[in-house]
């Protein structure tokens, strides 16, 4: 889908806080940015979610937040809880970190326990709360984003999301998008890790991304805006 204007474009992205260090005005600022730029959502630790929530209050910005961030060796009831915690606070949807030792060791009964624990909460809530599954794809192998892609997919989750941004192998690669929109169709994919540049932002979205999540998304909205890409 060709991207038209500004407000277009903006829509896709969680405008992301996750430094552990930031306080209350950092994230005063960023759910002001996304006010002003009309962002899709701000991305922030379960500690500011309240604040957050309370900020965007009839604005239409959504809150995400996460759980099991950012290894994903949480116990699945530490997540589950966790999950509905942050939703409890004000979160509109969740993304939680797949236990990465069960991708690799092709442990399908755990993941899938993890992923429908936490779907199940997110279902119960009315309205639903959307659910993304972070991968670290930048650490498996094509054969292990397959795996998880595919088993998240049965599962239902909404969305899969490339990276946490933290992990040391890296974050969003469009190979990596590219085989995940591939290998669960019915699934939205979130690119996430590293995105800094309209170029970059622009690649996912044809890779497949239907959602970006940036710590930049501000810088990348005003290149759009001096690019005359609308």
């Amino acid at each position: 889908m060709k991207i038209t204007t500004k407000e277009q474009f903006a829509k896709y992205f969680d405008h992301t806080l996750l430094d552990p260090m930031a306080a209350a005005d950092d994230i005063r600022r960023v759910c002001n940015e996304a006010l002003a730029y009309g962002f899709y959502a701000v991305c922030i630790h379960p500690r500011w979610v309240a604040l957050a929530a309370d900020i965007l209050h009839g604005s239409g910005v959504k809150v995400v937040s996460v759980a099991g961030f950012p290894f994903g060796t949480n116990l699945i009831q530490s997540t589950a809880a966790e999950a509905k915690a942050v939703i409890m606070q004000g979160a509109d949807e969740v993304d939680i970190v797949a236990d990465l030792a069960s991708i690799i060791s092709g442990d399908a009964p755990y993941l899938k326990k993890q992923f429908m624990e936490v779907l199940k909460i997110c279902r119960s809530m009315h309205p639903p709360v959307l659910l993304k599954i972070i991968i670290e794809a930048a650490a498996l192998n094509p054969e292990q984003i397959q795996f998880v892609c595919q088993l998240a997919q049965g599962c239902g989750v909404d969305f899969l999301k490339t990276s946490t941004g933290f992990h040391k192998a890296g974050g969003a690669r469009l190979e990596d998008v590219r085989l995940m929109a591939a290998s669960a169709p019915h699934c939205r994919i979130k690119a996430a890790g590293g995105i800094k540049t309209l170029a970059a932002t622009l690649a996912f979205i044809e890779a497949g991304a239907t959602r970006i999540g940036a710590s930049a998304s501000v810088s990348i909205m005003q290149e759009f805006e001096k690019s005359g890409e609308h």
